[in-house]
């Protein structure tokens, strides 16, 4: 019963990671950025409001853990590909995971900051296997702000994966 918790900024390599790491495991992956855009896409306010989007994220990071947390308790690897900005809801999955009995392995995924923009602007032509939905430059900035780096604790117990 493992729980993979995967982190880092936008455009480090997150999505690719999960999707890697699911087919080598045979584990259910769970990503944050298909199912806001399938639930709430349509929906998205012009301008883009960050207190609409983080309350909506809020439900479904809800509905992911019942899900994933059926799964594992069902003897199934559950991959989480959440974004997980900030340390306190990392720290509380984490909490909240061994709680319940499941063993916890944090990925944290990096890339510097240029290279993590390009690549989501890329990601906003090609339209490949990691697409969800548009991430403009200001939304980049935005989220770039939210971000809250692996603290010294997460970067001794992650595996860590450093693009360049």
């Amino acid at each position: 019963m493992t729980l993979h918790l995967i982190f880092g900024p936008q455009g480090a390599g997150k999505s690719t990671h999960a999707h890697a790491l699911a087919k080598s495991l045979g584990g259910l992956r769970f990503s944050i950025d298909e199912w806001m855009y399938e639930l709430y896409g349509p929906d998205l306010p012009n301008p883009i409001r960050l207190d609409w989007i983080m309350e909506r994220v809020g439900r479904v990071e809800r509905q992911i853990w019942a899900i994933a947390s059926q799964a594992a308790h069902n003897g199934g690897v559950a991959i989480l590909d959440l974004g997980f900005t900030k340390v306190a809801s990392r720290d509380a999955v984490r909490a909240r995971a061994e709680a319940e009995g499941f063993a916890v392995e944090m990925h944290y995924v990096t890339a510097p900051h240029a290279l993590r923009r390009q690549r989501v602007l890329a990601r906003n032509e090609e339209k490949g296997a990691t697409f969800s939905f548009e991430v403009t430059p200001t939304m980049f900035d935005v989220m770039e702000r939210e971000f809250e780096p692996a603290t010294q604790e997460e970067r001794e117990i992650s595996r860590l994966l450093e693009s360049s």
